[in-house]
C-alpha cells in the first residue's frame, strides 16, 4: 500500500512504492515495538518447548544429527555436539516442527539467538566483512 509503511519495510521515497532493491532514496521504517512477531503467552511457549523435547528424542532428529553437519556453517560436528535450532524462533512465532528445526553447532546456535533467517544472513555478512577474528575460526 503506497504511502503506508509497516515496521521493517522499505519504501522508495521518489514514488512511495515498495523498494525493489537497495536504493539510496529508500526509507526503512523501524518499529518502536517489540522486535518479536508475536506476543506468545507462557503456556504457548511451554507447549512449543515440550514439542521440541519430544522431537529431540525422535528417530527423525537422531538421523538429522547423525549426518554430523551444522545447518548454518556447514562444519562437520559430532552428532552429540549438535543442538536443535528453530529457524523461526519460538519467541517470534516459530513452531517445533520438522520443517522449522535444524541441527546447528553450539557456536551458530548461540550467535543466532532469536534472529530470523534474513537477519542471520545479514549478521554473517557483517562478520565475514569485519577485520576482527573470524566467526568461523575454531575456539
Amino acid at each position: 500500500m503506497p504511502g503506508v509503511a509497516f515496521p521493517g519495510e522499505c519504501y522508495n521515497l521518489q514514488d512511495s512504492g515498495p523498494v525493489a532493491g537497495p536504493f539510496k532514496t529508500a526509507r526503512c521504517v523501524m518499529s518502536e515495538f517489540s522486535p518479536y512477531a508475536y506476543d506468545l503467552d507462557e503456556a504457548s511457549i511451554k507447549t512449543e518447548r515440550r514439542k521440541a523435547r519430544e522431537l529431540r528424542g525422535s528417530p527423525w532428529w537422531k538421523r538429522q544429527c547423525a549426518k554430523g553437519r551444522c545447518h548454518y556453517c556447514g562444519r562437520e560436528t559430532p552428532a552429540a555436539e549438535l543442538t536443535m535450532d528453530h529457524i523461526v524462533p519460538i519467541a517470534r512465532g516459530g513452531k517445533s516442527t520438522k520443517g522449522n528445526v535444524v541441527p546447528a553447532c553450539k557456536t551458530c546456535n548461540t550467535n543466532k539467538k532469536q534472529m530470523l533467517p534474513m537477519e542471520w544472513e545479514t549478521y554473517l555478512e557483517g562478520v565475514k566483512g569485519s577485520t576482527s577474528a573470524s566467526y568461523f575460526d575454531d575456539d
